[in-house]
């Protein structure tokens, strides 16, 4: 198999209103400063670019396709599209590259949240018949979901809290976080309740903006002489469209993916965790094994600020950002999407 490398990785800052910037001028500004870190000029320079986001978001069908006006795509270039967070246009650009169909490629991921109901955008994505219809959001059921933790005694409101304390916390050295601060779990808890059990802090922000990686064979990021890490492995699960046929306290799909990629076989000094909700991290970090030596969300995670089809793309960023650095050798990013970590994806990048 191709090893792959990861050259450059960019983000925009999480805002919660990004006020009357489009998201071509959201993705510009972060095309630019990829290119420049991986030494490109433009998107001809690489073989393939794929981005992730989705149209209900902007409300207009084939909306991606103003995405693309921020390429600027004269001559044409080979581009495809996920209606999904940019890791899964993350994993097709692997694929391509793999099939040696390519050597080099750019993803971006992007999002608008701030314009629409987002807990009510997401219900559409339930199955069609019994409960979209209802407009069951999004936030709704992630509260089900914790009181079943709670209630079958595998979590406590303080285990919550703690997750959230240490996402402010971390936040704090993330120069593109939303959210950040010292607050401790107490202060957590003395929140009056959102949407029982749930506290608005237990929930992550919506934010508007954007993110962007280069990925190449390591043969083409030695020749362009650029530091990079490598992703050693990447699968992704789905489980049940009916929420009734699987236990949504646990995240079986998740445990699959990571004995698939291999997560355990070797010391993880970083994970990335797309957890929205505070006990949602408590379900991804047992269901990956993860110990003490473990950094989770180094930086705040998505409860510090969430670009929605962008931040499964940004766990993998955050991941290569801290191997690059020298902070950590190797390190896990998780992508999810669906209600109640339906669908989730494990990537495995290691120092080169």
């Amino acid at each position: 198999m191709t090893d792959i490398a990861i050259v450059a990785y960019q983000q925009s800052d999480c805002v919660s209103d990004a006020g009357a910037t489009n998201e071509v001028e959201l993705i510009m500004p972060v095309l630019q400063r990829t290119f420049a870190q991986a030494g490109l000029t433009n998107a001809q320079d690489v073989d393939f670019v794929c981005s992730g986001s989705c149209d209900y978001q902007q409300g207009a069908a084939f909306a991606f396709v103003l995405g693309v006006d921020a390429l600027g795509a004269v001559p044409p270039i080979k581009e495809s599209h996920v209606e999904m967070d940019a890791a899964w246009a993350l994993y097709e650009s692997i694929l391509k590259i793999r099939m040696g169909h390519a050597e080099s490629a750019l993803v971006y991921g992007f999002g608008k949240s701030s314009p629409g109901e987002l807990p009510i955008v997401l219900s559409q994505q339930l199955d069609p018949y019994y409960l979209a219809p209802l407009w069951v959001d999004t936030i709704s059921l992630a509260a089900m979901q914790a009181r079943m933790m709670l209630d079958q005694g595998l979590i406590t409101e303080r285990d919550m809290a703690e997750v959230v304390a240490r996402s402010r916390r971390n936040a704090k050295s993330n120069p593109h976080a939303q959210v950040n601060g010292d607050v401790s779990a107490d202060d957590v808890l003395a929140e009056e309740t959102y949407v029982s059990p749930l506290r608005r802090s237990d929930c992550c922000p919506v934010s508007d903006g954007a993110c962007a990686i280069v990925i190449a064979t390591v043969e083409k990021a030695k020749e362009w002489g650029k530091p990079y890490a490598v992703i050693k492995g990447m699968d992704h699960r789905i489980e049940s469209h009916n929420m009734g046929m699987r236990d949504i306290t646990d995240s079986q799909s998740t445990r699959l993916a990571a004995a698939a990629v291999g997560v355990n076989d070797g010391r993880v000094d970083v994970a990335e965790l797309y957890a929205p909700f505070s006990h949602q991290e408590l379900i991804l970090s047992k269901a990956l094994g993860l110990g003490e030596e473990t950094s989770i969300n180094p930086s705040g995670g998505v409860l510090a600020g969430n670009l929605l089809m962008a931040s499964g793309l940004a766990r993998v960023g955050e991941v290569f950002n801290r191997i690059v650095a020298g902070e950590a050798e190797r390190g896990i990013a998780h992508a999810t999407s669906g209600p109640c970590l339906q669908h989730n994806m494990i990537t495995v990048v290691e120092k080169a």
